[in-house]
């Protein structure tokens, strides 16, 4: 793959505007701005019970905030999530979200769907059309294994991979829908100091194609390292945002880790609501009035 070079490089991908999502009588994200420009990759860090996952979903279209607004190159999204990834934005998870039983070649071939555009007759029919699309995917797919160092076990049963291979298979997935921004949720968890090394090297090379980069993690090595700039939540507000340098030296970004108290800190209760809340428990309310947000 080539490095694609534009113009263009501070101009905005991702405006989220004022983000509020609440739980009931719970804010868990509270007001929050961020910008991601083309070429840059931002770190999203804070505390359990910051509201970072929660801020990824709204992003998303998992759920709908409930105040504010995101827009991807200029246009406001829409709050469903295939609508979002075809507009341009992918994600991966914190916990894998991988087709155990299909193969890794499979799994690739599943995030080239938002790109293709062969309707149901022609998939049923198996026309030229078809056969031409299907090439072309399988064909991209494997220039994607290639890319992240998979393309040798396109064979094999995504569940047999090792972990570290499982997490550059679910990038490679997200990757497959050609997005303009890609969103991280912890990468590096559950890694070695070797694969969280490689997931680095592998960010680097996705940025130089071109695509931005939103990553959620808890490595604050990894993360100091790899972004251009980093924002910190805590109990969902954006208490800080800089450099590495800047956001490394605050007291209160200090103080949030150590669980020293400071003015507004989030007492014990509230952390845990605000984790309740990011692991889905109040996300079927929310998103009931779109019918599902699915």
């Amino acid at each position: 793959m080539t490095t694609m070079t534009t113009t263009t490089a501070t101009s905005p991908v991702l405006e989220a505007s004022g983000v509020t999502m609440r739980f009931g009588g719970l804010t868990a994200v509270r007001s929050v701005d961020l910008t991601v420009n083309s070429g840059e990759i931002v770190g999203l860090i804070g505390p359990n019970g910051a509201g970072k996952t929660t801020f990824f979903n709204c992003l998303t279209g998992l759920y709908i905030p409930t105040e504010g607004k995101v827009s991807y190159k200029g246009t406001v999204l829409p709050p469903k999530p295939h609508l979002v990834t075809n507009a341009g934005i992918a994600r991966t998870f914190q916990n894998i979200r991988l087709f155990a039983n299909m193969t890794v070649l499979e799994n690739v071939l599943v995030g080239r769907h938002t790109r293709t555009k062969e309707g149901l007759w022609s998939a049923l029919l198996r026309g030229p059309g078809f056969r031409k699309a299907e090439t072309a995917s399988r064909e991209r797919a494997m220039e994607l294994l290639e890319f992240i160092g998979l393309s040798h076990k396109a064979d094999h049963l995504a569940r047999n991979l090792p972990y570290g291979e499982q997490r550059k298979l679910e990038i490679a997935r997200a990757l497959a829908s050609d997005p303009g921004l890609l969103l991280l949720d912890e990468p590096t968890a559950g890694m070695n100091p070797q694969e969280t090394r490689a997931t680095e090297e592998l960010v680097f090379a996705i940025r130089d194609q071109g695509i931005a980069v939103l990553v959620i993690e808890h490595d604050m090595r990894f993360i100091f390292n790899l972004c251009d700039r980093v924002a910190c939540l805590v109990q969902g507000e954006k208490l800080v945002e800089g450099t590495s340098d800047v956001v490394q030296g605050d007291e209160r970004v200090i103080a949030a880790y150590l669980g020293t108290p400071f003015e507004g800190a989030p007492g014990d209760e509230e952390v845990a609501e605000v984790e309740a809340a990011e692991s889905g428990s109040g996300a079927q309310s929310t998103t009931s009035k779109e019918g599902s947000a699915q």
